[in-house]
């Protein structure tokens, strides 16, 4: 990769993700870039972000702005390292950049590692959002995933970190496990309902190539995913968090009003983001760049003083227009309709019929039914739009 300096497009970057490759255990349908580590390697770790950051800031092109909106520490486990890691981090990036009054800080725990001390480190270091994996309350549901905690250990992280003074909180769930796994959606909604947290993100469970839950389908270990179960189960999930107040304004996320993730939203919405760390990604009009994957060939180019990044891509027309319609129809912002021609206002006119889609206010926004068929309407919309 090239590091020579590259003239920035108007307008600074405002949003960083850092991501922290580091996890006391794998879990069984886990498909992203982590290292097995019982308590991470902090040093190595802040130290080849700051040899990135300082070949970003050197570039020009995804150089983060003097102030930043929003920052997300993600992962991996960032609670796995020690209270003051996040202070550490600030420090890295410049105190300067996180000293607006509305910078959205947020950073991924696990329940387990989510300890008294370290929300309190989170809190001191400016952290005032933190979206806590718990993935399902029940204790069956969560020996098959591989989890380390326990079914009471959700609770207790929302209650650390409140006691810390963060109170903007955001819960993973995961939905849609094998038929043969003992676990009631219902009752698990019932859960985190019951914990009065602002925001909840729900994943279907999907079975990547290459993790272990792939290779025990293949086997037949495992039974698949039934699909009307993961559907019912979504619906399900949609009314019943709606009904409650929250606003399902993407695909998996659910907010009261007020408390929708910022730094994703900025995202969805093709704002400029840089990434830092083995496997992010960086996103500026039109060019978009990640990461080497693997956290030692990543630590191994700061230790050479080489360059963390594996490759890097152009946006063409056609792929900016799919990437659009496909960010716009996976949340409520949906995309505009004024330019939609014959054949595409046709077939949305067909999904509004099916009641999938909806059109008001000059845009077109998917329905939860909708949202299961995502990647195939995106896909059609673009033919018809093309």
């Amino acid at each position: 990769m090239s590091l020579k300096k590259v003239a920035s497009p108007s307008g600074p970057v405002r949003s960083v993700y850092v991501h922290a490759p580091f996890c006391a255990r794998r879990c069984f349908y886990c498909d992203f870039a982590v290292t097995v580590s019982r308590e991470g390697d902090l040093a190595g770790w802040l130290r080849a972000l700051e040899w990135e950051l300082k070949l970003v800031d050197e570039e020009g092109y995804f150089s983060p702005g003097k102030e930043l909106k929003t920052l997300f520490v993600g992962g991996g486990t960032p609670s796995l390292f020690d209270p003051g890691a996040m202070t550490a981090l600030g420090r890295l990036l410049g105190r300067d950049r996180l000293n607006g009054a509305d910078l959205e800080w947020t950073a991924e725990a696990n329940p387990e590692s989510l300890t008294r001390s370290v929300a309190q480190g989170w809190a001191q270091a400016g952290v005032n959002r933190v979206s806590i994996g718990v993935q399902s309350f029940q204790p069956h549901a969560l020996r098959w995933l591989e989890r380390l905690h326990g079914p009471e250990e959700g609770a207790t992280a929302v209650e650390r970190a409140r006691e810390a003074g963060i109170s903007n909180l955001s819960l993973d769930l995961i939905f849609g496990l094998p038929e043969g796994v003992e676990r009631d959606w219902g009752r698990d909604l019932d859960s985190a309902l019951a914990l009065k947290v602002p925001h909840l993100s729900l994943y279907g469970l999907s079975a990547e190539k290459g993790t272990p839950l792939a290779r025990a389908i293949e086997e037949g270990e495992v039974s698949s995913p039934h699909d009307e179960s993961y559907r019912e189960q979504f619906l399900e999930a949609s009314a019943r968090l709606t009904s409650e107040g929250y606003r399902h304004y993407e695909v998996s996320n659910f907010a009261l009003p007020g408390f929708e993730a910022r730094h994703n939203r900025a995202c969805w919405e093709s704002a400029p983001y840089v990434g830092l760390g083995n496997s992010a990604h960086s996103f500026r009009a039109p060019r978009r760049r990640w990461n080497l994957r693997d956290w030692k060939a990543y630590r191994m180019a700061s230790l050479e003083g080489g360059s963390p990044w594996d490759s890097e891509e152009e946006l063409s027309p056609e792929d900016a227009r799919l990437e659009r319609i496909w960010l716009g129809l996976r949340t409520d912002r949906g995309v505009r309709t004024g330019d939609l021609k014959p054949a595409a206002r046709a077939l949305v006119e067909g999904w509004v019929s099916k009641g999938d889609a909806t059109l008001a206010d000059g845009a077109l926004r998917l329905t939860p039914t909708g949202w299961l068929l995502l990647d195939h309407m995106v896909v059609e919309l673009d033919l018809a739009q093309g």
